[in-house]
């Protein structure tokens, strides 16, 4: 089974590219985030000719999260966070994998930016909400996958040069200790886990000539509980959708389940 994450940036304006790559690639399930529209603007009709169902959380020219699979998904949930703000940055469902009931979770964090205003204290207490919702839900199944655009940058090794975002709200040490904090509750970072050393960039900026260079980072994650990580076979970031024309700034990430 392949489970893909990929923060389409306008799940509209990019539906050439995403039909291209799933007719390409074949993922089983594709986790997307900023989508950017509202559900009654999202392109169902495009994905189901594909023979993919869709769930979507959607939001008006910002954030927005969906789900599409060819697997039926139970107990879609859009409120796993309660979020004052409104803005749609959370899809859960869950599916049947090895007898085993595993919780899929599709995020978007806030980016935070800048630190010195009420965007970054948002970010501190969306991450916050969702430890706390991760630490319960753990408890109740120990089956979950979490993944999406985390807005964070684990280590000084996720980012080409580190110095230069030391105060930038994706790798303040703050951020970091929050990615830590989840890792605490018992998962594992699925790409650090296969590739101890290796640069894994997922997002170049459109600027500055930052994909010509490789000027990257690593933002784009997924995690697995223990009780997964043995059934996942492989994990890869797929560049190639990052070259095409009129791309997302993000490309893929992919996971393979035996």
């Amino acid at each position: 089974m392949l489970i893909s994450s990929w923060n389409v940036n306008s799940v509209r304006a990019r539906i050439d590219n995403i039909k291209k790559y799933i007719i390409k690639y074949k993922p089983d399930i594709l986790m997307m985030q900023e989508i950017k529209t509202e559900n009654k603007y999202f392109p169902f009709d495009d994905f189901s000719t594909l023979n993919y169902e869709s769930y979507v959380f959607g939001q008006k020219s910002y954030n927005g999260v969906a789900i599409i699979s060819k697997i039926k998904l139970q107990n879609i949930k859009l409120d796993l966070i309660k979020d004052k703000e409104r803005q749609s940055r959370i899809i859960s469902g869950e599916l049947k994998y090895k007898n085993k009931n595993v919780k899929l979770i599709n995020i978007y964090t806030p980016n935070g930016n800048p630190i010195d205003t009420e965007k970054y204290s948002y970010k501190i207490k969306w991450l916050d909400d969702l430890i706390k919702q991760l630490k319960s839900l753990i408890k109740k199944n120990p089956n979950i996958i979490v993944c999406g655009d985390f807005n964070i940058i684990p280590t000084t090794e996720d980012v080409y040069n580190s110095k230069s975002f030391e105060d930038d709200a994706l790798f303040k040490l703050e951020i970091r200790k929050k990615y830590r904090e989840i890792i605490n509750l018992g998962f594992i970072d699925v790409f650090r886990n296969f590739n101890k050393n290796k640069e894994g960039y997922t997002f170049w900026d459109y600027m500055r000539g930052a994909w010509q260079k490789n000027n990257g980072m690593r933002i784009d994650h997924f995690l697995s509980s223990y009780s997964l990580i043995n059934h996942i076979k492989s994990v890869k970031i797929n560049k190639n959708p990052r070259g095409w024309e009129k791309p997302s700034d993000h490309t893929p990430i992919e996971i393979t389940l035996t």
